[in-house]
């Protein structure tokens, strides 16, 4: 039993305050039936929707297990008290004006330390929220309106919880077909957290999928846990995480006062515990309804069948770029489907079957039996079914049953794709639910969603990734951008990772330019001279490179001087295939933040990047490597040279393993030279932000200060 199951799954409900929004949440639970005992707490009323009203908690027969505290957020407060010496299961704090209101309302930050206390074990959700829809068992602390209904005897649902009541209401006025097990929400979550909210509920037998509106993550370890039990259990989550723009992240802080993390670490998260992410409401339901029917796919093999050579051209484009494909028949599989369908259609996938085999019930299961025989990890027939205030469908029922005969005979997976979301009815789409096929409304959102399904197919075959900062030193996380954090030039910078094992060419200080000039004579041609304590060089002329006499080494070193705090001499690497960027920061809610990417002088242009967290494994940064754009380049586009892909990996998992055993706010790698095969990846260019406490920064890394003595160049 989980600290949640009263609140959860009640017996016995108690509404605090007999207000509008107490009433209602009255009102609710007497429509919805509520099969347990219903108390009211009120000082001055006998009844409340004609339900008996007791004067104070302590006049309650009994303890309750669930609350919803429709009173004001100073009261609310001695509620709270009351309900845990009374030995409630839980309570919703409807109230807002907590720590929400903003670092600036004192007020509201006193009052959630003072709510937090008087909670104490007992479980509080909220405050600023709605509260929960229990829809198994017709359990309802809801304060409005709602669209659901009570799921049926031995049926599931899916179970949803959100950080906006309003987005909340709006999803159980859904008409997709999605059966609604629970509907939950979490406001600010100041004692109760989102992940252990989601716990609770996977919990439930009843309980098929789980979707999480997100806009601040409570812990980290929270969902991590969470993400494992879902994975034991079967059961996949979908998140639709807002917080890709610079508004939505402060309209998340004013709103719930979480913490939504940056966008590239959190959708770097969700991926590393196998749940993906949709950017809109009807691909988050849609998603969880997939979830809910036939759960993570085996594989991103689809077919699709339409009786349109224009719908056949919107699904093979729709797949265009994502993670899931049409492939080609093979020939055998190919004439089967002719055998069916006849000499004069053309036989492809996605395939127009044509319409003169429309109504005919035996012939349409002829054609989708030989078609979904190919194995594929989903079979979509896309069909819009006509608007029945003014049409009939009769004739669209045995092209539904022929499609649910050939998925049985072949023991295949099945949805049936509509090109626009209005164009299925309600009851048509509880019909084909029923029937084993997952209706999806709109074609977007089907390949959103068969996406997520493949997504968490993969992450559950692969080994669970270890917790997130697993290995961060006991001495916390640096503030970024503090006045206290110091930044080493290159050359100390390249000394630190050379002195954990990196390869880095070799390179010498110089104060003047005749001193630069003798150390390119030691180091060998060609060479770059570069100015120290510069962090864009190539912006401001403080890097010259491919330089090969002594003459050029002495004027690009003349005018440089004043540039920086010194000169550096470093023997330039040749034979490079690629560049890359390796990045670090700090997210201050998931610890060391990696970004791989294409580097060298384009990188702001091209934008082709990954972000992963810390620690990865080797699989991960190769997995990185090779989603990048430029990957190509590395596995020797148009006959050039393959680059020497295994020492990348090594220098980035190099990298990792220094940012978590230091505490290196910011790292920029860039570029990381990587060369032909067998001839190494080097780093070029190193710039560090370090926290004071860094041993690194203390000189206790042999050669630190010290001239490099570098690689050989193979």
């Amino acid at each position: 039993m989980t600290r949640l199951e009263r609140l959860l799954r009640p017996r016995s409900i108690c509404v605090v305050g007999g207000g509008g929004f107490g009433t209602n949440v009255v009102k609710q639970t007497l429509k919805m039936k509520f099969p347990g005992d219903l108390w009211v707490v009120h000082p001055t009323k006998e009844t409340v929707e004609g339900v008996r009203a007791y004067k104070t908690i302590a006049d309650l027969p009994g303890a309750p297990d669930a609350v919803f505290i429709g009173v004001n957020r100073n009261l609310t407060i001695d509620v709270i008290r009351q309900l845990r010496a009374k030995g409630a299961g839980g309570a919703v704090c409807f109230a807002a004006g907590f720590r929400e209101t903003g670092a600036y309302d004192a007020e509201g930050e006193r009052l959630q330390r003072d709510l937090i206390e008087a909670a104490g074990d007992m479980p509080v959700i909220g405050p600023n929220c709605y509260g929960l829809i229990n829809y198994a068992d017709g359990a309802l602390l809801w304060p409005d309106q709602h669209g659901g209904r009570r799921l049926k005897p031995d049926e599931k649902g899916a179970a949803i919880i959100t950080q906006s009541s309003n987005i909340a209401c709006n999803l159980t006025m859904q008409t997709r077909g999605l059966p609604v097990a629970y509907l939950m929400t979490a406001g600010n979550q100041a004692q109760t957290g989102l992940s252990e909210m989601a716990l609770g509920l996977i919990e439930d037998e009843r309980v098929s999928s789980l979707g999480l509106h997100i806009e601040g993550f409570d812990s980290t370890a929270g969902f991590e846990r969470l993400a494992a039990r879902a994975r034991e259990l079967r059961k996949p989550i979908v998140a639709m995480k807002v917080g890709r723009s610079e508004q939505a992240r402060a309209a998340t802080v004013s709103h719930t006062a979480s913490l939504a993390g940056s966008d590239a670490a959190s959708d770097a998260f969700l991926r590393r515990l196998g749940i993906p992410r949709v950017d809109t409401i009807p691909s988050f339901l849609e998603t969880l309804k997939f979830f809910h029917a036939i759960g993570p796919l085996p594989g991103n093999r689809l077919s699709s069948m339409s009786c349109s050579g224009g719908e056949a051209s919107v699904m093979a484009d729709s797949a265009e770029g994502r993670g899931v494909r049409f492939p080609a028949l093979t020939s055998e599989h190919r004439a089967r489907v002719s055998a069916a369908l006849g000499p004069l259609v053309a036989v492809a996938n996605p395939l127009d079957y044509n319409t003169y085999i429309w109504n005919n019930e035996p012939a349409m299961t002829a054609v989708f039996s030989a078609m979904v025989s190919g194995g594929f990890d989903l079979n979509i027939l896309v069909l819009d079914f006509p608007r029945t205030d003014r049409c009939s469908d009769a004739d669209w029922w045995p092209t539904v049953n022929a499609f649910e005969t050939a998925l049985k005979a072949n023991a295949a997976r099945g949805a049936i794709v509509t090109s626009m979301g209005e164009n299925i009815p309600e009851a048509h789409a509880e019909e084909l639910l029923r029937r084993g096929i997952v209706p999806i409304l709109g074609i977007a959102e089907a390949m959103d969603a068969a996406e997520a399904a493949v997504m968490v197919g993969e992450a559950w075959a692969r080994p669970a990734a270890v917790a997130v900062g697993s290995v961060i030193p006991p001495s916390g996380r640096p503030e970024r951008g503090s006045e206290a954090n110091t930044t080493p030039d290159e050359a100390a910078a390249k000394a630190m990772l050379a002195a954990v094992g990196l390869t880095v060419p070799a390179g010498r200080r110089a104060a003047t330019a005749d001193e630069a000039a003798a150390a390119s004579e030691t180091l060998g041609y060609p060479v770059a001279v570069k100015a120290l304590g510069v962090a864009h060089k190539s912006e401001t002329g403080a890097v010259k490179l491919g330089l090969r006499d002594v003459g050029s080494v002495r004027a690009a070193a003349d005018a440089m001087t004043g540039l920086g705090t010194g000169l550096y001499v470093e023997r330039m690497v040749t034979g490079a295939v690629a560049e890359l960027i390796v990045g670090i920061t700090r997210d201050p809610l998931f610890g060391p933040v990696m970004t791989v990417g294409t580097g060298g002088v384009l990188v702001e242009l091209l934008k082709d990047s990954v972000t992963l967290l810390l620690p990865s494994s080797r699989n991960d940064i190769e997995d990185a490597l090779r989603s990048l754009q430029m990957f190509p380049l590395l596995d020797g586009y148009r006959g050039r040279p393959k680059a020497d892909l295994y020492a990348a990996i090594d220098a980035i998992q190099r990298i990792a393993d220094f940012a978590l055993v230091t505490d290196v706010a910011e790292m920029d790698i860039n570029p990381l030279i990587v060369c032909a095969e067998g001839q190494g990846a080097w780093v070029a260019d190193a710039l560090m932000v370090f926290t004071p406490a860094s041993d690194f920064l203390l000189g206790r890394v042999k050669g630190a200060g010290e001239d490099i003595a570098g690689s050989d160049f193979v």
